[in-house]
């Protein structure tokens, strides 16, 4: 539901608002469709993972900044568990060696992931400018910027159903991350929710709330743009650049 201008919405249209901005979740990408149509290629599939997991590594930093900033110890203590999620607790080794495991099992090594070498510069940049966000935002601003993850179940599970159906070559090992975030994913939803719920109450507020909602929806979008260039249409940073040392792909 769409507010007209300089007209606050009550609670449940500015949900509805917030959830409408579903249209531009980077599931609707042609390199996420192509994904779960079964038509990428070993390469295409590498080269995803192991650029998204510059994204993964800097979730808990994003989540740390969040923290940082917020004075409110009830919810520092929520927030942390993303954290954990991420960075492993108590025998859980966390969504980021999950993250590894999908690598391996997709036909990586773990220390060309580590090391980032496959890493395009337009990946790297836009995770740095969500990085750069959180850390400068108001805490509830930031907070606002992770309900993406009010579409990331539906990601997941479109992963989990159509992947080891077009590539039998990965291993199964390595949906793990995937299942975990089905209900983490859920979970994290309804905090971060009612914290935007709860502040951006005024006409000004919520608009500023759908453009921070949208911003990261570009950050998504924009990292499967890099990815298709480099992947799908084969044209990588640098390119036309002979042996250059900046990037090199090699999956």
């Amino acid at each position: 539901m769409k507010a007209a201008a300089n007209t606050t919405m009550n609670r449940d249209d500015f949900e509805k608002s917030l959830r409408a901005k579903g249209e531009f979740y980077h599931i609707h990408h042609p390199y996420h469709r192509a994904m779960y149509g079964g038509e990428c290629s070993p390469e295409e599939i590498r080269g995803w993972v192991a650029n998204r997991y510059y994204y993964q590594i800097n979730i808990p930093r994003k989540d740390a900044a969040i923290m940082a900033n917020c004075p409110d110890a009830k919810v520092r203590r929520l927030w942390l568990q993303r954290v954990l999620d991420h960075d492993g607790h108590d025998g859980d080794d966390g969504g980021i060696e999950a993250w590894l495991g999908l690598a391996e099992a997709v036909g990586l090594t773990r220390e060309e992931v580590i090391d980032q070498r496959h890493v395009l510069p337009g990946v790297r940049f836009a995770v740095d400018a969500y990085l750069n966000f959180a850390r400068r935002a108001t805490w509830q601003e930031a907070a606002c910027s992770s309900l993406t993850e009010l579409f990331a179940p539906e990601i997941h599970q479109s992963r989990l159903d159509s992947w080891p159906a077009h590539y039998p070559w990965i291993r199964t090992e390595g949906y793990s991350y995937f299942r975990k975030r089905l209900s983490e994913a859920r979970r994290d939803v309804e905090h971060g929710l009612n914290i935007t719920l709860d502040h951006f109450t005024t006409a000004d507020q919520q608009a500023r709330a759908l453009e921070i909602l949208q911003f990261k929806l570009d950050i998504l979008w924009t990292m499967l743009d890099a990815l298709t260039m480099a992947y799908r249409h084969q044209t990588p940073p640098y390119h036309t650049v002979a042996d250059h040392p900046v990037w090199h792909r090699g999956l």
